[in-house]
């Protein structure tokens, strides 16, 4: 058994992790890294890099059978999908990302890396695996979180998958039953339906792509069912075919029926990694979830010497959000006890689904906890007629953006449509200025553009106070 003395040790190789390590060694080099698994990242491995492999290759073939309306005709019958060599791409591109991750990590000091899972024995000592203990003054948590399933679904063996697996098949399969429209299920669903796979997208509750405006959401409905067959309410019982083959029998309020797939997704959502790092052998405050609660500002929790940062901490589980939580960890881990609050962005989320959703700032049900309906405006313009949008035959979808009344300052926005992903960009660094409504219409806006929908919904904003 090693033992070893450490000034920090950061548990958890992935993205906040690995910002955390970098951080905390301008403090001091007597610092540790300690992984369960592989490095490389969530986000690089099995999270936004892959997917949008996958998404680019869905929206190749679907822009290929949309051609028409612009007077370009194609053979649609050459138009075929080659599974194996789509999966071929998304692998290859994946590995070359995870790669440039590899190779930071490969500039660290190997004796500073460590392999195994760890588990806190007390406050200040972790036990890695069965070769090494070591006692640390500061510890950070950057364990990342893990896909959900549901108990009653494990009997259906490995026909059950998470996103992860979808990245290590060898070619398409015919069909797949998505749990779960959230951003994940809205995202694979979208892009293997357009690869010509069978997609169902079932969920409870009618919620879909994270989207919290009622306007938003309905518009969101009407979109998606032109295209997907979507069931975001429904009960449903699942179970094993006699072909082995994963069966669906489904009801919601307008219709039932029963969908024999190949695999069921499961997306219904993550969960934290801290249920393996023995924290009841601490006395630290936990949230519902059993998640260590934190400071946002500086990722400390209830004993002063641990922190915790990325998808772990259960706050925003977003690349983005990881990586500036576990600067703020890292830095705050080394400097201790001298604890300074870190930069905190305006919260930006997007969803690649065709269109794309996004919010920023405030959502609509943050905005109608904190304020009375008379103490804010919404400013909204529909894609439809929009100029550019037209032209570009991507012309559906609604923005809705958020001002507080007297002040006209910018709050949040929700957006369902074309380019969302360069609106909210626009959006949050205006919120992150505490921008007014008339200082954003005083901003250039060129013609024509996508971006002057903005514009139609700043200017309605305006005329409402």
């Amino acid at each position: 058994m090693k033992h070893l003395n450490a000034d920090v040790v950061v548990i958890g190789g992935g993205t906040a992790g690995m910002s955390a390590f970098r951080q905390a060694r301008r403090h001091t080099d007597n610092v540790y890294l300690i992984e369960g698994h592989a490095f490389g990242t969530t986000c690089a491995r099995v999270g936004c890099m892959p997917s949008k492999l996958l998404i680019a290759a869905a929206e190749a073939r679907h822009h290929a059978l949309h051609t028409a309306p612009f007077g370009v005709h194609l053979d649609t019958g050459s138009i075929t999908v080659n599974g194996a060599e789509v999966m071929q791409r998304v692998r290859s591109e994946r590995d070359r990302f995870v790669g440039f991750v590899l190779d930071d990590v490969a500039e660290w000091p190997s004796e500073k890396r460590i392999l195994g899972q760890a588990v806190f024995l007390d406050e200040h000592t972790l036990q890695v695996g069965e070769h090494t203990r070591i006692r640390a003054e500061r510890i950070v948590i950057a364990t990342g979180s893990r896909a959900v399933t549901l108990p009653q679904w494990h009997e259906l063996g490995d026909r059950l998958i998470i996103n992860d697996d979808v990245f290590s098949w060898d070619t398409l399969p015919e069909s797949v039953a998505v749990f779960g429209p959230g951003v994940i299920g809205l995202e694979l669903g979208q892009a293997l339906s357009r690869l010509g796979v069978r997609v169902k997208i079932f969920g409870r509750g009618g919620s879909l792509g994270g989207i919290s405006d009622p306007s938003i959401l309905q518009e969101a409905h009407a979109i998606f069912r032109e295209e997907l067959e979507l069931h975001p309410d429904a009960a449903t019982q699942v179970s094993l075919d006699p072909a082995g083959k994963v069966l669906v029998q489904w009801q919601d309020s307008q219709s039932s029926g029963s969908f024999t797939a190949d695999y069921l997704l499961s997306a219904i959502g993550r969960t934290p990694n801290v249920d393996g790092l023995g924290l009841d052998a601490l006395n630290i405050a936990l949230d519902a979830r059993g998640v260590p609660l934190a400071d946002p500002l500086t990722m400390q929790t209830s004993l002063p010497h641990i922190f915790i940062a990325g998808d772990a901490s259960n706050q925003l589980p977003l690349l983005h959000e990881a990586a500036d939580q576990g600067k703020i960890a890292g830095d705050n881990a080394g400097r201790y006890p001298a604890i300074e609050q870190g930069l905190r962005r305006s919260p930006m989320a997007v969803v690649f689904s065709d269109p794309q959703i996004a919010a920023v700032g405030l959502k609509y049900s943050q905005l109608t906890e904190r304020y009375r309906p008379e103490a804010y405006v919404i400013g909204e313009v529909s894609f439809s007629n929009q100029g550019r949008s037209r032209v570009m035959r991507v012309n559906k979808g609604r923005l809705r953006l958020y001002a507080e009344h007297n002040s006209g300052r910018f709050l949040g926005a929700e957006i369902i449509g074309p380019a969302a992903e360069h609106l909210a960009h626009l959006l949050a660094w205006a919120h992150q200025m505490n921008m007014t409504v008339p200082q954003m219409l005083n901003m250039p806006f060129y013609h024509p553009v996508i971006e002057e929908g903005l514009r139609t919904a700043l200017r309605d904003a305006q005329a409402k106070r």
